[in-house]
């Protein structure tokens, strides 16, 4: 009778780790928020600067890294929205639709923050 209480306890216990741990964590509102957490959050990590933030994301950067490869690595994203996700992830803003020499990267800008989306919303990081 010990040991059944015993694991009903651990059992509570996990359950209210997993609750405390989605109540305080916040999760990104679109693609393009979490696309420039992560680029901003990897120049702290391999700067100089320390990250000194008390807001949890639903997620790490190596969770994020390993979306961004497998969705290249099975082709849904190409290497021509990588270059665009990065120069203007850099820029730290999206290319204009309406900037003729943007056009064609907002294109692809928007074709691949709708990919990360979807995928990104699956594993409980975006909003629903």
């Amino acid at each position: 009778m010990k040991q059944k209480h015993i694991k009903q306890g651990e059992k509570n216990m996990l359950q209210t780790k997993t609750n405390t741990d989605t109540n305080q964590s916040n999760k990104f509102q679109n693609a393009e928020q979490l696309w420039f957490w992560f680029l901003y959050s990897k120049s702290l990590q391999t700067g100089f600067h320390q990250n000194n933030s008390s807001m949890r994301r639903p997620c790490e950067l190596i969770d994020v890294e390993t979306l961004i490869t497998k969705l290249y690595l099975c082709g849904k994203l190409s290497e021509e929205q990588l270059n665009v996700m990065k120069k203007f992830g850099d820029k730290r803003r999206a290319p204009h639709q309406y900037i003729y020499s943007e056009n064609k990267s907002a294109s692809l800008w928007q074709s691949a923050m709708d990919t990360l989306n979807e995928y990104a919303k699956n594993k409980g990081w975006i909003v629903d």
